[in-house]
Parts: C-alpha cells; structure tokens; sequence
C-alpha cells in the first residue's frame, strides 16, 4: 500500500493523524478537477460546481448514513466549529459543558465567543485511567446544569487519542433536551460513523484526515431544525439568492464567491478508493497494531495507558505522556536523525508523543520509533 501514496518514502511516517495523506488514485482525480478549473473556469464555477457539490454530499451521506441535504462542505473542522460559535447567540450565564482534552483551536474558539458573550466555558476534567464508557458518560454528564447550552465533545481526541462514547453522550443528552455537537475531525474512515443512529444536533468532520481527501476538504453535518439558524461566516451570492435552491442551508454556506472546490469534488473518488481497498479490513488491521504496541510506548515513557487498551477507546491512534523540557527538539531530533515524523504535542502542561498506523504502516515503523526514544532517553 506505500506505493498508493505521495509520501516520502524515505520517512516512517506516523503522524497520519494530523493532516492525513492522499493516495494516488485520489490525487489524480483532485488534479483533473483542477484542470478543468483552469482550462473553463467559467463554465466549472457557474455551471458544473453545484454538480459536482453534490455528487460529493450524496457521497458522504451514503457514507455516513445521513441525508445528503442535511451538511456542507467546508474547508477544515475549526471552520465549522466558528460557523456555529457565532451563531449560537450566547448569553451571560450560558455554559458551553466540554472534556478538557479537546482540541487546542476549539478551545480558542470557545473562549473567545464566551469571553465576548460572558458566556462560561466548562471543561470537565476527565478521570485517567478511563475504565469504561459508562463511567465516563456518567461522570461527565454530573456537568450538565440548567445553563447548559450545548455540549461540544471530540468523537476521537488530538492529543491524547481517545475515542469518546459520543454516541452515548448524544442519546443521554438528547433525553435532558441538551444540544450535541461533535467534533469528527478524526472521526470518519478511522472508526464507523452512522450519523443517522448517533444522532448528534451537529457534527463536524475531516474528509482530509483519515478519509485521505485532498487538503482543505471537511464538511458540517447540521439537523434540519437548526439548519436556518446558521448564518454563514462569509455572506455571499447564497444570501438572498437570485436563484434560490430548495435549502438555505446549502444555498448560504456552498455558494461563497471564488474559491477552488477541487478538494470537495474529490470525496467521491476517496470513498471509491477505500471500496476498493476493503478499508473495513484495512483499518482492523491497523487497530491491532497500534493496540498491540501500546504497552511498549508507555513502559518507554514510564507511564500508564490513559484507558484501557479495547476498540472502545483506542483506534488507529495511541498517545502516551512524556517527559521533555522542548517538545519541538524532541520531535526536530526524531525526525532529522531518525527520519521518524511523529507528533509531540502539548496539552496543558504536559506533553504526549502520539503515533498513528494506516494502511502502509507496518511493525518496523513503531521498532525504529522505539529504538530511538531509548537510545535518546540514555
């Protein structure tokens, strides 16, 4: 499978999980959709690009078992993140209930809507080890209040790569009247998304990430009730449309002015390529792997698994704590002697060293990895 994509060949590439990578296949057809951008631009942006916007939604929605309609495509999560921010018309009091091991920019985010509201942002601290699911659905709704707006909550984390029970959060919250909005960045193709049965008010997912899309190509999943209530970030040719669609929704956040929809238009042919690479199997595979080679990372580190080691909670990620005066040394020196490129990431105050496995990832990718951080901590 390393021969299927563009990646150095030279590098043991186990950061998958933060900008993905593009097959072969996938970044042909995105080329060819730019190529014809190019030669009738005209013709691409004022005729075929509402096509081909969805042929990529009908995708997705068969993908994720969710009517077509029903999201958009956006360039990157945080901007779906923003679009609902802004539009949430926070109050003094509202509280916006979180885990505190979400991603670094939606927590910019919300803080910056809620410091301009007097809106709270809650971050619930999660309890390690994480046993079960039930005790963390549990222990995490004793956060709802009255004042809880909306619950904001990653379906797989950046730093530390958990996979949270979302779709029990949903079902409990749903009960309690709370709204939910998912954060899916790494969501789809890593583990099975069936929006339809999670039934989330919102989610946001990454099609760039593990569903190996051109960069810059995500989308925005949004209930039809609160679809109107979105205004989008950009106010362009979908507002007060000359020639209006059948939703405001599609016509407000797809119609944006200029812009190059190739990586959109190449959704189609990502979900194509893992149809043909029986990527159910593929991502089985990988799973086993990462959980195999967990116990390994975290004696390196000196450290306990944040969870226990079952697909409840670990997928094609792990991540363990380590300790390093200079995260960025740390992973300039993996990568530049060791020719490993691996996230070392800061959350809080603490730093985690988390690796990713995909299809052509192998054992002798995570024994170069382990090899190094011993000799580097000797």
């Amino acid at each position: 499978m390393k021969d299927q994509f563009l990646l150095n060949p030279d590098i043991h590439f186990l950061n998958f999980g933060s900008f993905g990578a593009c097959p072969k296949p996938v970044f042909e057809v995105y080329q060819n959709f730019q190529l014809e951008l190019e030669q009738q631009p005209v013709k691409f942006i004022a005729e075929n690009a509402s096509q081909y916007l969805k042929n990529s939604r009908i995708a997705l929605g068969k993908y994720l078992n969710c009517p077509a309609d029903d999201m958009v495509c956006i360039t990157n999560p945080s901007y779906g993140v923003n679009i609902v921010a802004k539009n949430l018309n926070l109050k003094p009091g509202d509280e916006i209930l979180t885990t505190d091991i979400e991603y670094g920019a939606c927590d910019r985010t919300w803080n910056y809507y809620c410091q301009k509201s007097g809106a709270k942002y809650i971050r619930r601290k999660s309890l390690f080890p994480l046993e079960t699911k039930e005790e963390f659905v549990e222990e995490f709704l004793k956060g709802i209040t009255p004042k809880t707006k909306l619950i904001f909550i990653s379906h797989i984390t950046s730093s530390t790569a958990i996979r949270l029970p979302v779709e029990e959060i949903c079902k409990a919250a749903r009960e309690l009247g709370v709204m939910t909005f998912v954060d899916g960045a790494h969501g789809p193709a890593q583990v099975e998304v069936n929006l339809t049965e999670m039934n989330p008010d919102i989610y946001v997912g990454a099609c760039h990430k593990w569903m190996m899309a051109p960069k810059g190509s995500s989308f925005l999943y949004v209930r039809k009730e609160h679809q109107d209530s979105l205004d989008p970030l950009v106010i362009s040719w979908g507002y007060d449309s000359d020639a209006p669609s059948h939703s405001q929704f599609l016509d407000y956040h797809e119609m944006q002015g200029t812009r190059d929809l190739s990586a959109f238009c190449s959704i189609p042919a990502c979900i194509d390529f893992m149809k043909e690479n029986n990527w159910k199997e593929v991502s089985a595979n990988c799973r086993k792997i990462v959980q195999e080679n967990a116990a390994e990372l975290c004696k390196i580190t000196g450290n306990k698994p944040l969870t226990n080691l079952t697909d409840d909670f670990i997928a094609q990620m792990f991540s363990s704590e380590i300790k390093t005066k200079n995260p960025k040394e740390l992973h300039d020196l993996l990568l530049e002697k060791y020719k490993i490129e691996i996230p070392i990431m800061v959350h809080g105050n603490k730093s985690f060293i988390r690796y990713s496995i995909n299809a052509f990832n192998s054992q002798k990718d995570l024994d170069l990895l382990f090899t190094a951080l011993k000799k580097i901590s000797e």
